[in-house]
């Protein structure tokens, strides 16, 4: 779906403004991500995310307004706290930045419309559900509820995929990865004495609901993106902890967020190869 005009890539849109709508943007993106960050760490405990300030996970001090700038502040103060001086996780302004950068290529592949925004949106949803998948080893389902019903808007700016498109893709994946969980369940508890399964019913709702999303093609080429990057992440952990259990979920969002952007695309061009090979 073209924005209106193609703003961003009109051929009198000039430089100027390009830096500065997306400019808007990055900051727009990291001050969510700020929030974000606070989504991750108190939604699997249960906390309110809007009734306790925010305060140092050490000393437990309230973190000045100063200290609260996105990105910045973590750089001013070199990392640390300003009141007991104890280290603070580089991952916040990662995660900032993170969603800061998802926010401006979005804009910038979709131009300025209705569906770069409701995708934004999901974008922010994905970060949180990669980050929170790798601390808990869970996925949150009432951030999958959230993603699922902005399929809605979502199908209503953009006409290229079709309803039924969109409700094969919400099973194409989600029905194998069931599947495959629930016969590799026994076979582990046997082998293994853990009750846990090969693929987690976590990770198959968060396809069931991208695959409502993206639609058939691109929630395939999705998933083949994150099994890859599955197995590459996983590869890396072995290495580094020992470790051979790690969360998909991660690894699905880095393929969802692809599919968002170029799902299709990609899927069009494989198709296109395949047919004819040597053009």
């Amino acid at each position: 779906m073209t924005g209106f005009k193609n703003m961003l890539h009109n051929e009198f849109t000039e430089l100027p403004f390009q830096l500065t709508f997306l400019g808007m943007i990055f900051i727009l993106g990291i001050c969510i991500g700020s929030f974000l960050n606070v989504v991750i760490i108190r939604l699997p405990r249960g906390e309110s995310l809007i009734k306790r300030s925010s305060h140092c996970m050490t000393c437990g001090t309230k973190i000045r307004p100063i200290d609260m700038i996105p990105v910045f502040s973590w750089l001013f103060l070199r990392g640390k706290c300003h009141s007991c001086g104890e280290k603070i996780s580089p991952r916040y302004p990662i995660v900032e930045a993170l969603n800061g950068a998802l926010y401006v290529l979005t804009f910038w592949v979709l131009d300025i419309n209705a569906e770069a925004i409701i995708t934004c949106i999901i974008m922010s949803l994905l970060v949180v559900v990669g980050f929170m998948d790798w601390d808990t080893m869970e996925i949150n389902e009432i951030i999958l509820t959230v993603i699922l019903l902005l399929a809605v808007p979502l199908a209503l700016f953009t006409s290229e995929i079709t309803i039924i498109n969109r409700i094969i893709g919400a099973f194409v994946i989600s029905v194998p990865f069931f599947l495959i969980g629930e016969i590799s369940r026994p076979i582990i508890r046997k082998k293994f004495g853990e009750d846990f399964r090969a693929i987690e019913l976590g990770d198959t709702l968060l396809m069931l609901t991208a695959g409502a999303v993206l639609g058939t093609k691109a929630v395939i080429v999705s998933t083949l993106i994150g099994i890859v990057a599955a197995a590459l992440g996983g590869v890396i952990n072995k290495m580094v902890s020992g470790e051979s259990k790690f969360a998909f979920g991660p690894f699905l969002a880095i393929g969802i967020a692809i599919g968002l952007l170029w799902g299709n695309e990609i899927a069009d061009w494989y198709i296109g190869f395949l047919k004819n090979p040597l053009q």
